[in-house]
């Protein structure tokens, strides 16, 4: 491929001039008022046609809208200090609103006053595409109350759940935290206001910084804990008189997982596995302490960097990406070389969000991708990460906007395994001491993605049971230490300030068991992988036959028909194996 000369993206393909805009929404208003003219429609007696006809008038919607959302969001992301943008994000953030409230009478139709006959007879007469698609909505519906009810609670959530929700980020937003490191005797400060800011060093060379960064961090959290306590003591409690008293749920987790269309049983075997395999990692944070010439690591050192000696130009890591890619498949290189042309953003500039993400717009356009290169062997592997799930868009294309997007479970299919495909080569070209510090950054990941997840998992079963027998928020920070204690086993010297670590991670408060799904999607691209690297036969068609499906089956019989069978231990112990042969391989440089 050419150099690539064009550091940010062309926005064209969503909105051509922002003019357009007002345009287009009046068009997507015209669809609407054609969808809602079809309400007399819906009755049981509905023919296959016209419930096609109207299914397609929402894709149409759909098609529409999501092209002036992402032109409205990625410029923003772009360009955060515009007022203009941020009028317009504003802007269509409403109307998004009121087309989704709009288009809800067809979606409560389908899985509330239909009933259950004539909802097999349309699920059966429709294309194979929708089929579980439909099937998931009415298994939801088995959790929905009457209408009214729901109105209610979604009333009472805005000044209940919600804001609870809103509390914790409004008064964790205005935390500073106060980095303390001593050098020649002498105290240095600095405060910072934005947690993720802070949170960089504990990426830090500097073993001072290190600790300095979660000292900071927990002293604060340790002296919000009552009010943060409290605020997820109450999450709890509604998230148990919802949806297991009202609604009927047979567990806290089991919400979650029908969210994500898996089996409580499935989630219940990869937790155990990972909970089993708990040992591998405490095995590594042995050897990386060697590595840091420490006797024994301390919870602060755990991602520990080891200076990487190479500096990568933003060419150099184009050409490594599709070097890799092309390795594997030339599919993979045609696609990324298609959007690394022209949409793109990768430089670091003032006003532009910071990270890396995939945003995939309609199944007819390609994805758009943020970075932002600095020249580290990360940034490059983050260019293949973001590549991968551009790739998963990509691949299923030919599929319906209501379908075209992975389930959260397979979300990181492909960008684990682009990066897997990177890091194979890189460590090929990169000197011993490089190669060793790759590993360790890739160890590294492997942990936060993998077993920290996992036992977040784990950790929320537990605060959950307990929260609704009476225990107190002391008793929930117990839990979490003996969570880290069980993990690290007698690896990591662990500090009591760690009992209050739970309290900072948003994900306990926005979405309860989220968490496993990063578990889930890296270890299954780790066994997917692994499958790869052993050159079975027919293992590339089924592969991608995985990411050509999208949204449109449930997980565990699309990977079963390809002969992944995610209810056996076994599958999830192959993600494993992967691990333990990258901390195996480093043993050997190192010993």
């Amino acid at each position: 491929m050419k150099s690539v000369k064009v550091s940010r993206w062309d926005l064209s393909e969503l909105v051509n001039d922002p003019k357009d805009i007002d345009y287009k929404i009046k068009n997507i208003e015209k669809r609407i008022e054609e969808i809602e003219g079809k309400k007399g429609l819906l009755k049981n007696d509905i023919t296959i046609e016209e419930f096609k006809s109207i299914i397609n008038l929402v894709e149409e919607i759909y098609e529409e809208l999501v092209k002036i959302n992402a032109y409205a969001h990625l410029s923003h992301a772009a360009d955060l200090r515009s007022n203009e943008i941020i009028a317009l994000v504003n802007r269509i953030d409403r109307f998004s609103a009121d087309i989704n409230n709009r288009l809800l009478f067809f979606d409560l139709w389908f899985k509330k006053n239909l009933d259950d006959e004539n909802a097999m007879r349309l699920i059966n007469g429709i294309d194979n595409m929708y089929k579980d698609y439909l099937k998931h909505k009415r298994l939801v519906a088995k959790y929905s109350l009457n209408e009214r009810e729901e109105m209610i609670m979604n009333m009472l959530d805005v000044t209940g759940y919600i804001a609870l929700i809103k509390l914790y980020d409004r008064i964790t937003d205005t935390f500073e935290f106060v980095v303390e490191i001593k050098k020649d005797k002498k105290v240095k400060r600095k405060v910072f206001k934005n947690k993720e800011e802070l949170l960089r060093l504990v990426r830090s060379i500097d073993a001072r910084e290190r600790e300095g960064a979660y000292k900071a961090l927990l002293k604060v959290y340790e002296k919000n804990y009552q009010v943060l306590g409290d605020i997820y003591n109450n999450i709890a409690i509604k998230w148990n008189d919802e949806f297991i008293k009202l609604r009927g749920y047979k567990t806290p987790i089991s919400v979650r997982n029908i969210a994500n269309n898996i089996s409580d049983e499935v989630i219940d075997t990869l937790l155990h596995v990972c909970k089993n395999n708990a040992y591998i990692f405490q095995e590594y944070f042995k050897t990386k302490a060697k590595l840091l010439d420490m006797k024994r690591l301390r919870r602060y050192d755990i991602y520990a960097p080891l200076k990487f000696s190479k500096k990568f130009t933003y060419q150099d890591g184009v050409k490594l990406v599709l070097e890799a890619f092309g390795d594997f498949d030339d599919r993979f290189k045609r696609y990324a070389e298609m959007i690394f042309k022209t949409h793109v953003d990768y430089e670091i500039r003032e006003g532009k969000r910071s990270g890396a993400f995939c945003y995939s717009t309609t199944p007819k356009l390609l994805p758009y991708v943020l970075l932002n290169f600095d020249g580290t062997s990360r940034s490059i592997s983050t260019i293949a990460h973001e590549f991968g799930h551009a790739m998963h868009s990509i691949l299923s294309s030919d599929k319906s906007i209501l379908v075209h997007s992975p389930p959260l479970p397979l979300a990181e299919t492909a960008s684990v395994f682009a990066e897997m495909l990177l890091n194979d080569r890189l460590e090929k070209i990169v000197s011993k001491k490089d190669k060793i510090a790759l590993i360790v950054e890739e160890i590294d990941d492997m942990y936060a993605t993998v077993m920290r997840q996992a036992y977040f998992t784990l950790f929320e079963i537990e605060a959950h049971k307990s929260i609704i027998n009476n225990s107190t928020i002391d008793d929930v920070s117990d839990i979490y230490y003996n969570n880290l204690k069980d993990q690290f086993g007698s690896s990591i010297l662990l500090t009591k300030e760690f009992r209050y670590e739970w309290l900072y991670i948003p994900h306990f408060y926005h979405t309860p068991f989220y968490c496993y799904a990063y578990s889930f999607g890296n270890l299954l691209s780790l066994s997917l992988y692994n499958e790869y690297k052993l050159d079975n036969k027919g293992f590339k068609e089924r592969y991608f036959a995985i990411l050509n499906t999208g949204g449109s089956k449930k997980s565990e019989d699309l990977l079963l028909e390809h002969g992944f069978d995610i209810s056996k231990s076994e599958f999830w112990n192959n993600g494993f194996s992967i691990i333990n042969e990258k901390i195996n391989e480093l043993k050997s440089l190192v010993y």
